[in-house]
């Protein structure tokens, strides 16, 4: 049992306009009746929201494939500010980064070999993202060219995202391609998807 979710993370919104991205794409789903304005905290476990949006008529149309008939999603919760975001449970780091510079991959978690995050070298990316959620920046050290660089210039591994805008689908089937498409065409910017269970 538990809960699942998938999440649509802007990873290029600044924080000065995640707010006013927020209310233009509730706008835009509700008026394609993917959600309505009500809101409800039924299954929502998106840090530090507690509530998301009641999902509306149309919600099946952002769906990879049709749902059970009496299948009944969970909210749709907006997150804005700066955070990280990780698919799954028990996992709170990026399994690589690779670096916008030079290209070389910095391994962090040692798939299929181990399955722990290596503390020593995720220590770095740790401070900097910390860093970065507190005053906006944040950089950390490419190990093999030298090179300073900001957090939100690291190409991280598919389950992890930096982002100031989350969107977090609560017991959804999966989404479709197109719809995810889609709605980073109505962000207008670069979007990471993923998910997991809690």
């Amino acid at each position: 049992m538990g809960d699942y979710f998938e999440r649509i993370v802007d990873v290029e919104a600044t924080g000065e306009e995640a707010g006013a991205l927020a209310e233009r794409m509730v706008d835009w789903m509700v008026a394609e009746g993917l959600i309505t304005r009500e809101m409800s905290d039924d299954g929502v476990y998106s840090h530090p929201v507690d509530k998301g949006y009641v999902p509306g008529p149309n919600w099946a149309r952002a769906l990879a494939e049709p749902p059970y008939p009496d299948w009944l999603p969970g909210p749709v919760a907006v997150v804005v500010g700066r955070g990280y975001y990780v698919a799954g449970q028990g996992v709170d780091s990026a399994s690589f980064a690779v670096c916008p510079r030079c290209q070389s991959k910095t391994v962090v978690i040692n798939y299929p070999e181990e399955f722990e995050t290596d503390e020593e070298v995720w220590q770095p990316f740790e401070d900097a993202i910390a860093a970065w959620m507190e005053t906006g920046e944040g950089s950390a050290p490419c190990a093999s060219c030298g090179a300073s660089v900001p957090v939100t210039e690291w190409q991280w591994s598919p389950e992890f995202a930096l982002g100031t805008l989350a969107f977090d689908f609560w017991n959804w089937p999966s989404l479709s391609d197109s719809f995810c498409e889609k709605f980073s065409r109505q962000l207008g910017h670069r979007t990471v998807e993923h998910g997991g269970k809690v």
